[in-house]
């Protein structure tokens, strides 16, 4: 069930809480972008994305290989967040607020938070960012302005995940665009059973160089399917 937190006029809500609260299971959401108040969201069902079993389509293969985008890793995260935050054509509210947003940058800062992006002519067309706790990756919103961008993104993510030994990519929620790269909707039991697995291990982000091609991308996540 959802928890109701105060906003910057009650009782703060810090950058640690916001760790404890990943750790427990649990993540944060805003009603809408202007709405400075928290809650704390516990499915009963938890999307997921098992990293030996990612698939990638084969049209999105191509692109992936051909290289399309320059895939840079930590250089505009809080851009990244910011154009999750827009509204768009079919989505005018977002869940992320400006609490939530200002609590993502000091994670940033902290080193447990990143960003994949997908440049294209020196603009910043797609990416995503989340969070991550020891060998778990916390998925939390990705963006597009150029088709497929933020898909690529999610590939190179993978691979970055699968290199650095990660054991738990957290989608939060099952959708319909998640589940053609193999995405499963899983029992909150069971999900803190694998978020237990994976906060025992450690892991390294930047274990894959920050520049992969798309073809090394491609074989990492083939030879850990």
């Amino acid at each position: 069930m959802p928890f109701r937190l105060p906003g910057p006029g009650g009782v703060a809500f810090n950058v640690e809480e916001l760790i404890d609260c990943y750790a427990r299971g649990v993540f944060p959401m805003a009603d809408a972008r202007d709405d400075d108040r928290i809650f704390l969201i516990d499915p009963e069902r938890r999307g997921v994305i098992p990293l030996g079993g990612f698939h990638v389509p084969a049209r999105l293969a191509r692109t992936v290989r051909s290289d399309r985008f320059q895939v840079r890793i930590d250089t505009a995260f809080e851009t990244v967040v910011e154009a999750c935050a827009a509204a768009r054509p079919g989505r005018m509210e977002t869940w992320i607020n400006h609490p939530i947003q200002t609590l993502y940058t000091e994670l940033y800062r902290r080193g447990q938070a990143h960003s994949v992006e997908c440049w294209r002519d020196g603009d910043l067309v797609g990416g995503l960012y989340g969070v991550t706790l020891a060998s778990a990756f916390f998925g939390e919103s990705m963006f597009s302005t150029e088709r497929d961008a933020s898909k690529v993104a999610l590939v190179h993510l993978v691979a970055r995940l699968i290199v650095g030994r990660y054991r738990l990519l957290d989608a939060q929620f099952m959708t319909e665009h998640l589940a053609q790269f193999g995405a499963q909707d899983i029992p909150r039991a069971h999900y803190r059973k694998k978020l237990a697995q994976a906060l025992a291990q450690d892991a390294d982000f930047y274990r894959l160089p920050a520049y992969a091609a798309g073809e090394a991308v491609l074989q990492a996540i083939s030879q850990a399917s």
